[in-house]
């Protein structure tokens, strides 16, 4: 097998050790990465224009404001078409709330120009709504509607916003969730969001100071504590609000329902002065609950993804700092460092704060810390958190490291949630120190070594063995890592492979940093099928964190085994490859007739000059006849025919000349016809100007 293909299943093997192990790493927490360019990219891939503009002014206001969020300067020209839907729904008089609603929060981004005018109706027309709402939607339209209004153009009132505050609460039930309206008993949190959000905009719409006690009932111990009650909690310690499936047709999913409860959530604080106490490690779990979803693959989710992080980001509660690595994977080899960075969710720099590495565990050691707490040294071209030297008692390794944030400013300190101790998966890989590789023949009785020869798992070199049934094989080798300590890899496989492509495989043993395994052929002689022959012998060690994991053919043994038996087992049919039925085909043989035996050369001759006779009688026959050209016709017409027609029997003849030599029957009669289509045209053309010459010489 070449090396290089070698080297490919080694790489191969590695990453697929490493993804497991990396899913088996439980008691370690999840970290989340900040937007990046990849949502950048994935915006303007998702929010594309079809034939110039969007489907529904709800989906322009996602495009817009989720460009807007990602600071995407070289969006699709959409702001025109936008304007133009903007301005058409503005002036209608029969557009509904719902359009009314996302054509202003569209218009907010697009900063299209609106006359005054159509502001006063517009707000004379919500007015109208709110007075008459009767279901929870009603109020969050055209309440959110004179809410962007007011914070735009006009200063926009609501005289009975106490009425209204308490309409909307009317709606909410005792387990922090909202009903849509007062004749729908099914309440849901994706509801709660949108009464939070539709509170909000009352309070800032309130003419004068609303009633405090009001505000006071939507405190953390009473609508908000309960629906934070009913939160739910992935097993990566995320957070996130969904609803029970109760009619698929109005059901969100928790990415929507996570979405709409931040929004109100975030809504209600920016208007409560600092009444509404959320819980900051909440606030940054869910924030770590929408970066967990990575890049997604939907124009609605990416935009309830960055809508709800830009919400939580600039929100006046607590804005959470995401603490992430570059990379988890440290080698010893190349002397990496380890680099932690504590951004915001959109990527923005942190206050003024340290990281601190304060433990250190290994999965078999996981209540005494293998380093002392230290400090990263901050590098602020960079903006990471490094420790350029890993402590000695970190060898290679799988490793829970544990991080801690501590803001410099006490007053950050209300303003920034760090979420206490991180737990981290590390993984510090290495060269691996592979010695003392042996291969042997053992005699089974007593032991004894028959036949010994050195392994180069390092290079190319394999040997070639041979042994019966009554012998042993050996093989052995020693595993350190670069510190000098015993290591156990997670596979040490031995495979003999016969050449009738029937495989064994035997796990190799370990007693400290000494790997073996002994082939007893006598008992593994039913096993093998009782197939003598050529076996290859293929070594396999492999490890998440061992930099030249190997596999490699070591070489061949050549080994005798007994007859079978009468009912000894039969080797199982190996599996047919499925592309073979495309390869090359076995080459088809013909078997022709024997040719005929030929005459002597010179009877061929013979007779072929015997075929010359009958010319050259016909040429005597026409000189005894007396053939001559006098009636050959000496007009220009005629004689171009009388010419033509003895070029045609002359190509006829010579037709026959080439039938004889190379042509077939086929195409020689297809020719015939064109050629006698042509004389028997000419011919009878020649031959009527010759009757017509006869019939007058008669005549004179």
């Amino acid at each position: 097998m070449p090396a290089n293909l070698h080297i490919e299943m080694a790489r191969s093997l590695v990453g697929f050790l490493l993804l497991l192990h990396f899913l088996s790493t439980s008691e370690a927490d999840s970290f989340f990465q900040p937007i990046s360019d990849s949502h950048r990219s994935a915006a303007l891939e998702l929010f594309s224009p079809d034939h110039g503009s969007f489907k529904s002014l709800e989906e322009t206001y996602e495009a817009l404001r989720t460009f807007d969020v990602l600071g995407i300067e070289k969006k699709p020209n959409v702001t025109a078409t936008a304007c133009r839907l903007i301005l058409e729904a503005v002036a209608s008089s029969s557009s509904i709330p719902n359009d009314l609603f996302y054509a202003l929060k569209a218009n907010s981004i697009a900063k299209c120009k609106i006359k005054d005018k159509a502001f006063q109706g517009i707000i004379k027309r919500l007015k109208a709504v709110v007075n008459g709402a009767s279901s929870l939607l009603d109020f969050y339209y055209s309440v959110g509607g004179l809410v962007l209004i007011k914070s735009s153009k006009a200063d926009v009132h609501l005289a009975n916003a106490d009425g209204v505050f308490r309409s909307v609460k009317a709606l909410s039930q005792s387990d922090g969730r909202w009903r849509y309206s007062s004749n729908n008993p099914e309440s849901s949190a994706f509801a709660a969001g949108i009464a939070l959000e539709t509170l909000a905009g009352v309070v800032s719409l309130a003419s004068s100071e609303l009633d405090q006690s009001l505000i006071s009932t939507l405190s953390l111990d009473n609508d908000i504590s309960k629906l934070f009650d009913s939160i739910e909690k992935y097993d990566d310690g995320t957070l996130y609000f969904d609803d029970k499936l109760v009619d698929g047709h109005d059901h969100q999913g928790p990415l929507a329902t996570t979405s709409s409860v931040v929004r109100g959530l975030t809504a209600f604080a920016a208007v409560s002065d600092g009444s509404l106490n959320l819980p900051g490690n909440k606030i940054l779990e869910l924030a770590n609950f929408f970066l967990g979803m990575g890049v997604p693959g939907d124009a609605k989710d990416l935009f309830n993804q960055i809508d709800s992080l830009a919400f939580l980001e600039s929100n006046r509660v607590s804005t959470p700092l995401i603490l992430s690595l570059p990379s988890t994977v440290l080698s010893l080899t190349k002397k990496d460092a380890l680099q932690v960075k504590v951004n915001t969710v959109f990527g923005s720099n942190a206050p003024p704060l340290s990281v601190m590495l304060v433990g250190a565990f290994t999965s078999d050691s996981k209540d005494a810390s293998l380093v002392q707490s230290q400090e990263l040294v901050f590098d602020a071209g960079t903006g990471l958190h490094n420790l350029n030297n890993l402590p000695k008692s970190i060898d290679v390794g799988s490793y829970t490291f544990v991080f801690e944030i501590v803001l410099h400013k006490p007053e950050d300190e209300k303003v920034y949630v760090t979420g206490g101790q991180k737990k981290v998966p590390i993984f510090v890989s290495g060269l691996i120190k592979i010695e003392n590789a042996e291969i042997a023949i053992l005699d089974s009785d007593l032991g004894s070594i028959e036949t010994q020869k050195k392994l180069d798992l390092a290079g190319k070199s394999a040997v070639s063995l041979s042994a019966n049934h009554l012998q042993k094989l050996r093989v052995s080798f020693k595993l350190t890592t670069p510190h000098g300590l015993a290591f156990k890899p997670h596979q040490a496989l031995l495979k003999l492979r016969h050449e009738s492509k029937v495989e064994h495989i035997f796990v190799v043993g370990n007693f400290g940093e000494q790997f073996e395994i002994v082939l007893n052929f006598l008992g593994l002689v039913e096993k093998f099928f009782y197939l003598s022959g050529r076996y290859d012998i293929e070594l396999t060690v492999g490890d998440v964190v061992m930099e030249n994991s190997l596999l490699r053919a070591i070489g061949h043994i050549e080994l005798d085994l007994p007859e079978p038996p009468e009912k000894a087992p039969r080797p199982p049919p190996q599996p047919v490859d499925p592309y073979s039925r495309y390869g090359p085909k076995a080459e088809i043989t013909h078997i022709f007739r024997a040719p005929e035996k030929r005459p002597k050369e010179e009877l061929s001759f013979a007779f072929l000059g015997l075929t010359f006779l009958p010319l050259l009688g016909f040429l005597i026959g026409l000189s005894r006849v007396g053939v001559n050209l006098k009636n050959f016709p000496t007009n220009t017409v005629p004689a171009t025919f009388a010419i033509l027609f003895h070029v045609g029997i002359g190509a006829v003849l010579l037709l026959y000349v080439f039938f004889w030599l190379k042509l077939d029957l086929f195409h020689t009669l297809k020719l015939v016809g064109f050629m006698g289509v042509f004389l028997v045209l000419v011919g009878h053309t020649l031959l009527s100007y010759l009757a017509a010459t006869s019939a007058k010489l008669k005549s004179a």
